[in-house]
């Protein structure tokens, strides 16, 4: 097992554009994956597993719910503090940065902006704590990007609502607690409900044979008739609006995320070229490996750059969807393209467990096309500057 040697590159000195309290809570986070992911998520990965033991420190380090205000059990933290997080996780894995995503973004937000104060105080502490443990539910077998033609559904039987469908692609499913399930009324119109395990009929069947997100726990939600009471409905906003109000803050976790895989891509290719010589001299001597260098870390500079802005447009409210869907697209890129670029820097050793690239590259395979498709999210972009709808 190799030591973790990570060092952060801040090639614009960007760390005087944060507070003293950002930079506590990164370095939190940065040390909690040194310690706790980097020795044991390799052999986790390729096992297909997701280590359970490190949900409460998941929890300690505020990555569950990060902004949600302390009287819910939330460390109160603002955007940025809630990006560099993500950051530091992702630098560790993907898979781990997407439990803590879904958690924060998917379950714990919509509860939080959309639910009643009863349903605050029932669920937030406990997803908070990590006591309990979330997934949320939207995508179908047959609707990806097109979540508002879902067929999951529910009626009103008077005392309760009968809910039936299926949803696909679930992080967190096999061992969540609690999902926040997305499906149309009667009358088509698409409402939030929480389901909990262990109501009659609802199952969470694990997926496997993934080749990426392997440290992740990923599965299928099952509803067969499964009564929900009334009082799990949330009622403060219903419509697409809804959960794509929840994919804009995990986007925007994802957008900081992508950037610590990219780092730690980078941070390792450029300690090889120094460290592996050939035809007598280290082969970061070289101008094409170099090249390849620095232009990891001009891009992982824009990236880190964009990010930041949209955090303080974030935190000020003022951050549109199209833009939050401009940075998760563009530094996903960038991280993929690093992580393939850093794996040639290494060549064979880079498709080695010994190192965290080729996991890093299989784990942005994934994150390139969840919440929003690298294509889709470049028509979002076209619509936003055009005003012209290419989904139609």
């Amino acid at each position: 097992m190799k030591p973790d040697l990570f060092e952060a590159p801040d090639y614009y000195n960007l760390d005087e554009l944060l507070t003293e309290e950002h930079k506590l809570v990164r370095n939190a986070a940065r040390d909690w994956v040194k310690r706790e992911v980097s020795p044991i998520i390799e052999d986790f990965a390729q096992r297909a597993e997701f280590p359970k033991q490190i949900i409460n420190g998941l929890a300690d380090i505020g990555a569950f719910g990060p902004y949600i205000p302390m009287e819910y059990g939330g460390a109160g933290l603002d955007q940025i503090s809630y990006g560099l997080i993500m950051q530091e996780i992702e630098r560790g894995d993907s898979g781990v940065r997407s439990t803590a995503s879904v958690q924060s973004s998917l379950v714990m937000y919509p509860i939080w902006k959309y639910g009643n104060e009863a349903q605050r105080q029932k669920y937030l502490p406990k997803l908070a704590s990590g006591e309990w443990m979330g997934c949320f539910g939207l995508t179908e077998p047959d609707h990806g990007s097109n979540p508002g033609d879902m067929v999951t559904n529910f009626k009103d039987k008077g005392d309760h609502y009968l809910l039936n469908g299926a949803k696909m692609w679930i992080s967190n499913a096999p061992f969540a607690q609690v999902a926040v399930v997305w499906a149309k009324n009667e009358e088509g119109r698409i409402h939030g409900l929480i389901v909990e395990r262990g109501m009659q009929g609802f199952s969470t069947p694990e997926t496997h044979n993934k080749w990426s997100l392997r440290a992740s726990a990923t599965g299928e939600l099952i509803f067969d008739n499964v009564k929900v009471p009334k009082e799990n409905l949330l009622p403060n906003k219903s419509g697409l609006g809804a959960p794509l109000g929840c994919l804009d803050s995990a986007r925007y976790g994802i957008a900081w995320g992508a950037i610590g895989a990219a780092m730690d891509c980078y941070d390792i290719a450029l300690r090889y070229s120094k460290e592996r010589m050939q035809f007598g001299k280290p082969i970061g001597q070289f101008q094409l490996q170099q090249k390849k260098l620095a232009e990891m870390i001009t891009e992982i500079t824009k990236a880190q750059l964009l990010a930041w802005r949209l955090g303080v447009m974030r935190e000020n409210g003022t951050a549109t969807s199209a833009q939050i869907s401009m940075a998760k697209r563009n530094n996903v890129d960038m991280a993929i393209n690093i992580a393939r670029e850093a794996r040639q820097i290494l060549g064979g050793m880079g498709i080695t467990g010994e190192y965290s690239i080729m996991r890093h590259s299989m784990n942005l395979e994934s994150v390139i096309t969840y919440e929003g498709t690298h294509d889709i999210h470049l028509l979002i972009t076209g619509l936003d500057i055009t005003g012209l709808n290419a989904f139609k």
